[in-house]
């Protein structure tokens, strides 16, 4: 199993992206858009997960108390090596709490954290081959980088199984972590 775990996005939030990416996409621009229902702000990428492991890091993931996670989607930017464009997530107090929460949930499974700095976002798109540094450069002369997003409060996080395809990937939720009704008790 290709586990992840990530803050699902409100339908506010969906509907003002997906009107973004729609007004950018054209037929020839050697971009792979994300569909809507890949959309999510990744806490955590696992990998490769055993069933055994799996069992293991619903039931640490399940004891995580955390208040509500105020999200706010702010601008859009590009990863330029990797040919990634995304929108971009401020990083409220609430939501690195709930990322070190679930780091160290995942870690007495046995699963270390990304070592580098955590940098969450919702990706867009995708450059493909040699085609991505002028596919790149012209979405950001057309892309306004100050866009203001619906702000939402997460309530829960999942676990998501990612299957990889052709076509982009898809993700299929495992398991529902509620977390704001379990905070203070």
């Amino acid at each position: 199993m290709r586990l992840f775990i990530g803050i699902p996005l409100a339908s506010e939030a969906v509907d003002a992206l997906e009107r973004l990416s729609r007004s950018l996409r054209s037929a020839n621009d050697s971009l792979r858009w994300s569909s809507p229902e890949t959309w999510h702000i990744t806490l955590q990428f696992l990998g490769e997960t055993s069933i055994e492991k799996y069992g293991n890091l619903a039931q640490h993931l399940g004891t995580i108390k955390s208040p509500p996670v105020p999200v706010w989607l702010h601008g859009t930017a590009f990863f330029d090596r990797a040919g990634v464009f995304f929108a971009a997530v401020n990083v409220s107090p609430e939501l690195r709490r709930l990322e070190q929460l679930v780091a160290a949930a995942t870690a007495q499974c046995g699963t270390a954290a990304e070592d580098r700095p955590y940098h969450p976002h919702v990706t867009l798109a995708r450059a493909k081959g040699a085609e991505k540094l002028r596919a790149l450069r012209q979405l950001k002369n057309r892309v306004k980088s100050d866009l203001e997003f619906p702000p939402f409060t997460a309530r829960e996080f999942l676990l998501y199984e990612s299957f990889l395809g052709p076509a982009g990937a898809r993700h299929e939720v495992r398991d529902r972590f509620p977390i704001a009704a379990k905070f203070g008790s």
